[in-house]
């Protein structure tokens, strides 16, 4: 029997390598022919990440990990933001990774039991360079995008240095309505991040590749993916999810005592009264902003469960728990809440989301975020905050209706939320929004229905399986 070899490069941040992991394990239980190997980058001061990565390492699973050996660091004149940094460190080691996939060549050519043949090499949004190293052994190289369609589009499609200068709103195909400005990925706008050309690269890149896979639903994004399927000089688009790692988060959680005591909590609430308040792994608020946050949730009188974590203290950093709140919440607030909600740091997610005491989340939009919270028909109130969170909040609000409004463009260091904001915004989030609420009930069941037997998501991935075992 003939046995299929497929590696992944992912970016070492955790938005990016859990779906990836997960998108390997998909396929290899899809079709046992197919062995994966992760290759794994290694940031030391991306904690989270590292500890992700160990428990795979520990856990059973079908995937091979290769820990790529070290190489030299971009130097700090060379980057002012992540996107610089990671597209250079992923660039640094196309060596490793040639080495790596020859090794794994020449063993899969000596190996006696069956015969392994190295079929694909799968990239992420960032990890283009990549491409060459395929290229240059002959082996396909397809794109793993674990952002929306909507964003793909807005990667292939982005918006001119100058007209960003001179224009308010773009017109993206992707996008049904125009995209306001203040929605646009800051790392763009902003010439300081210097990762405009960056972004420009990696998408003019995405159309060299055999085919990309996205991260969502035929169901979820029919006019994004549309035209995606119009655009004749991209390759195959296969729509295959929602991936999500729905067990995961709770095995490798860094703080296994908080997280019980979280979820023994939340056992003694009634169904459907809490608001959970998280802003994802790379999230973090100024103390103005968590004051306001504060008062609003006071106002509301609703339970809660927030997640709320300090900024990183270096640059490339994971944010960091408080050692205490004391100091960012305003005076005497933990105390009059003591049993209506909880203060805490990093938690696992979707096992939160899961609970059937969650009626509404508050969110960063994160792509990964939202699947999850479709996933439990958990009703999101968009509170983006970076990377591409500010077009998947238009999106959800404004293109899909799947979700309130408190802000589609908010950002780090702008404009305050309100205390006003957000009250009004959970209060709607949790007792007026009957329409949103059944549309997201009827999407879960799509996003479920997708990855069944013949629904849209297995179909699509029947049909890669083919294409990489041809």
């Amino acid at each position: 029997m003939t046995r299929f070899e497929v590696v992944f490069v992912s970016t070492p941040a955790i938005g990016n390598i859990v779906p990836i992991v997960e998108f390997a394990n998909h396929l290899t239980k899809h079709n046992p022919q197919f062995s994966a190997t992760v290759l794994i980058i290694t940031v030391p001061q991306l904690l989270l990440v590292n500890t992700y990565i160990q428990s795979l390492s520990s856990s059973t699973t079908n995937l091979k990990l290769i820990h790529l050996p070290p190489v030299h660091p971009p130097t700090s004149d060379q980057y002012q933001s992540f996107i610089p940094y990671i597209s250079l460190l992923i660039q640094n080691h196309k060596n490793n990774i040639k080495n790596t996939l020859l090794n794994l060549t020449s063993s899969s050519t000596e190996s006696n039991s069956d015969s392994v043949k190295l079929t694909a090499v799968f990239v992420d949004m960032f990890s283009t360079p990549i491409i060459d190293v395929a290229n240059e052994i002959s082996v396909p190289c397809y794109l793993f995008f674990a952002s929306p369609a909507s964003f793909l589009g807005f990667m292939l499609h982005l918006p001119s240095t100058e007209s960003l200068e001179s224009e308010t709103e773009f017109k993206i195909p992707s996008f049904k309505n125009p995209l306001p400005k203040p929605v646009l990925p800051s790392l763009v706008v902003d010439k300081k991040t210097g990762a405009y050309s960056w972004m420009a690269y990696h998408g003019e890149r995405y159309r060299e590749t055999k085919g990309i896979i996205v991260n969502t639903v035929q169901e979820l994004e029919p006019h994004a993916l549309q035209s995606l399927y119009n655009d004749l000089d991209l390759p195959p688009v296969y729509p295959i999810g929602p991936v999500l790692d729905l067990d995961g988060p709770a095995q490798w959680d860094p703080n296994p005592v908080q997280y019980n005591y979280i979820m023994e909590w939340l056992d003694m609430q009634e169904p459907g009264s809490v608001v959970f308040l998280c802003f994802g792994s790379l999230g973090s608020l100024e103390v103005k902003q968590v004051e306001e946050i504060a008062i609003g949730l006071e106002r509301t009188g609703v339970r809660f469960l927030w997640a709320l974590r300090g900024p990183p203290k270096a640059r490339l950093e994971d944010p960091r728990d408080y050692a205490s709140y004391e100091n960012v919440l305003p005076d005497g607030f933990l105390k009059r809440m003591e049993g209506m909600g909880i203060v805490c740091g990093w938690v696992p997610q979707a096992k939160v989301l899961a609970h059937k005491t969650i009626g509404g989340f508050v969110s960063h939009c994160g792509w990964n975020s939202i699947l999850e919270s479709l996933w439990y028909g958990v009703v999101v109130a968009t509170w983006p905050v970076y990377a591409e969170q500010q077009m998947n909040a238009f999106e959800m609000v404004r293109e899909l209706g799947l979700a309130v409004e408190i802000r589609v463009d908010y950002t780090k260091g702008g404009d305050l939320v309100r205390a006003e904001e957000v009250e009004n915004g959970i209060k709607i989030l949790m007792n007026g929004c009957d329409e949103i609420t059944k549309k997201v009930k009827d999407m879960s069941e799509k996003c479920r229905v997708a990855l069944m037997e013949d629904g849209s998501s297995y179909n699509n991935l029947v049909s890669l399986v083919k294409e990489l075992t041809k």
